[in-house]
C-alpha cells in the first residue's frame, strides 16, 4: 500500500446542470447557477454556451455564473489526487470542499425554482436531472472498472469489487462500508470502489434535501425556514459526529451521511436569501479591498488546515475540526459569489484550474481504480514518477468519459433524447447487471481456509491468536465469514493455532 493510500476522501458527484439550470456542485459540473446548458447547447458539439459575464455582488445565487467556483473544484480534486498518491496528507479535505460546494449550488438551484414557481419545486424533474447528470458516468466507470479488475487485478481486488458494486450502483456504498466494518483509513488498497462513499453521501442528500426545501419554502418567509433548517441540521450533524466518534476507527463518522451532512448544509445555508443578503450587506459596507483581504485570510486558513491535518491521527478533526473547515469553505464561497474579481477569485478562475474543475466528476470516479491497478510493482516506478503516470492515465480516462458519456447525455445528443435516451440508460443498467452476474467470484486461493468450518485441534488453547504469525493473513468477507489465507511455505504447520481465532 503506497504511503497514504487511504480510501478516498471521496469526491462528490456534481450538482448537475439540467433542463433549467447549469449549476455544478461537485466533481464534474461547472460552477454555474443559471439557465440550462444542457438544452441550449448544440447536440452536435455538446459544447457549453459561454457565460456572458461574471457575477456581481447583488445577483442572487442561481442566476449567474460564478467562475472561481470551477477553480475551487479543480483545487479540491487536485488535493484528493495527491492525497491518494501519498504526496499530500491533508488532500482528503478536498472532499469536504466538494460537499460544501454541492450544498451551496444545489440549494441555489432549488430556491431559484421556488422563486419562479411560487414556492414549488418539481421534484421529479430535479431528480431526473440529477440522474441524467450523474448515473451514466458512474455506470460506465463501474462497468469499466469491473472488466479491468477482472482482467488485471488480484483475486482479492476482484472479489471485493463484486461485493461492493451493487451498493455503489444503489448509491449506498457508505453504509455498506460502515455496516461491514470496512475501515476507511486502512482498507483502501483492497477496494477499487472505496472512494465512492462520498458519491453516495451526495446522492442521499440530493434525494432528501429537495423534499425539505419543497415543503419549507412554501408560503411567506419560506427561505427563512430553509435557512433555519439548514443551520439546525448542521448543528445536529456536528453533535452526532462528536457523539459517535470512536478514536480507534472513525469510519462511522467520516462516511456516515448523518455525520457529514453539516458540510452540505453549511453550503446550503449560505445560498439562502437571508444569509446572502446579510453577508452581501456586510461585505458591501467593508468594501472591496476588505473583502479581498477576507478571502485571502479564508484561503490561507484552509491551506494551513490542509497542510497540518492528519486524518485518523487528528482527533480534533472529528471534534469540530471538519465543521470549522466546512464553515470556512462556506464563507469563502460566499465571498467569491459576492466579489468574484478579487485576487483570490481571479486566481481560482485561472483557465487550467477551471478546466480541471469541469473534469472533476469523471476524474474523481476513475482515479482510484487507476491508482490500484497501476501499482508500483506493475509500473516499476515509485514516488512522483508513478504519481505523474497514474494522474495522466486518470485524466485521459476522465476526458474520454466526459466527451463520450457525460456531455452527450447532459447536452441532449440525439441518441440521449426521449425514448432513445431512456432505452440507452436501460441498456447500460442491464449490461452492468449482466456483467456483474457473469464475472465469476474468484477463489482466494488454494490455501484459503474458512475458520468457522474448522474443528478444534487436540491440545489447542482457545486463547491463541493469529496476529503477528508469519505466513498468515486474515480478512473479513462481506458475507460475514472470516477467511484465513496461508502462505504456501509457512502456513501449513499453523493450522492448530487457527482453530479458535
Amino acid at each position: 500500500m503506497p504511503a497514504r493510500t487511504t480510501p478516498d476522501p471521496g469526491a462528490p458527484g456534481g450538482a448537475a446542470p439540467g433542463d433549467t439550470a447549469q449549476v455544478r456542485d461537485a466533481p464534474g459540473d461547472t460552477a454555474q447557477a443559471h439557465t440550462a446548458s444542457g438544452d441550449t447547447a448544440s447536440p452536435r458539439t455538446h459544447r457549453r454556451p459561454r457565460a456572458t459575464g461574471t457575477a456581481t455582488g447583488g445577483a442572487p445565487v442561481g442566476a449567474r455564473h460564478i467562475a472561481p467556483l470551477d477553480g475551487l473544484r479543480g483545487l479540491a480534486v487536485s488535493g484528493v489526487l495527491l492525497f491518494h498518491a501519498g504526496q499530500f496528507g491533508g488532500g482528503f479535505l478536498g472532499v469536504d470542499l466538494f460537499f460544501v460546494l454541492s450544498g451551496f449550488l444545489i440549494t441555489g438551484l432549488l430556491l431559484k425554482e421556488t422563486r419562479a414557481a411560487g414556492g414549488r419545486v418539481d421534484l421529479a424533474a430535479f431528480w431526473g436531472r440529477r440522474a441524467r447528470r450523474l448515473l451514466p458516468a458512474l455506470a460506465v466507470t463501474v462497468a469499466g472498472t469491473l472488466v479491468l479488475v477482472w482482467s488485471f487485478g488480484t483475486p482479492t481486488l476482484l472479489r471485493n469489487a463484486l461485493d461492493d458494486a451493487p451498493w455503489v450502483t444503489a448509491n449506498l456504498a457508505n453504509w455498506h462500508f460502515i455496516t461491514e466494518q470496512i475501515g476507511y483509513w486502512n482498507a483502501a488498497d483492497t477496494r477499487v470502489f472505496s472512494h465512492l462513499w462520498s458519491i453516495a453521501v451526495e446522492e442521499q442528500f440530493y434525494l432528501l434535501w429537495p423534499v425539505v426545501v419543497a415543503v419549507a419554502a412554501r408560503g411567506r418567509k419560506g427561505e427563512r425556514r430553509v435557512a433555519a433548517l439548514a443551520a439546525a441540521g448542521a448543528v445536529l450533524s456536528l453533535a452526532l459526529m462528536i457523539a459517535f466518534t470512536e478514536p480507534a476507527d472513525t469510519t462511522r463518522v467520516y462516511e456516515g451521511t448523518d455525520t457529514r451532512a453539516f458540510s452540505l448544509l453549511l453550503g446550503a445555508l449560505v445560498a439562502t436569501a437571508p444569509v446572502t443578503r446579510f453577508l452581501a450587506g456586510l461585505l458591501t459596507r467593508v468594501g472591496e479591498r476588505a473583502t479581498a483581504s477576507i478571502s485571502v485570510v479564508l484561503v490561507c486558513g484552509i491551506g494551513v488546515y490542509w497542510g497540518t491535518a492528519d486524518g485518523q491521527h487528528a482527533p480534533s478533526l472529528f471534534q469540530g475540526g471538519l465543521f470549522l473547515h466546512a464553515l470556512t469553505a462556506a464563507l469563502l464561497i460566499a465571498c467569491l459569489a459576492h466579489a468574484p474579481r478579487t485576487p483570490v477569485g481571479r486566481t481560482l478562475a485561472f483557465g487550467p484550474l477551471r478546466r480541471l474543475g469541469r473534469l472533476s466528476y469523471s476524474l474523481y470516479l476513475w482515479h482510484w481504480p487507476v491508482y490500484l491497478l497501476l501499482d508500483e510493482e506493475r509500473l516499476g516506478m515509485t514516488g512522483r514518477q508513478r504519481t505523474g503516470v497514474v494522474i495522466a492515465v486518470s485524466l485521459a480516462a476522465a476526458w474520454l468519459t466526459r466527451v463520450l458519456v457525460e456531455d452527450p447525455v447532459r447536452f441532449r445528443a440525439r441518441w440521449a433524447k426521449g425514448r432513445a435516451g431512456a432505452a440507452a440508460l436501460l441498456a447500460v443498467v442491464a449490461a452492468l447487471a449482466a456483467l456483474w452476474t457473469l464475472i465469476p467470484v474468484p477463489r482466494t486461493g488454494a490455501g484459503s481456509v474458512d475458520v468457522t468450518r474448522l474443528a478444534p485441534a487436540e491440545g489447542t488453547q482457545g486463547t491463541q491468536r493469529t496476529q503477528g504469525v508469519q505466513g498468515l493473513q486474515g480478512t473479513q468477507t462481506s458475507r460475514g465469514s472470516a477467511e484465513i489465507v496461508l502462505d504456501a511455505e509457512n502456513g501449513e504447520h499453523l493450522l492448530p493455532a487457527m482453530v479458535n481465532v
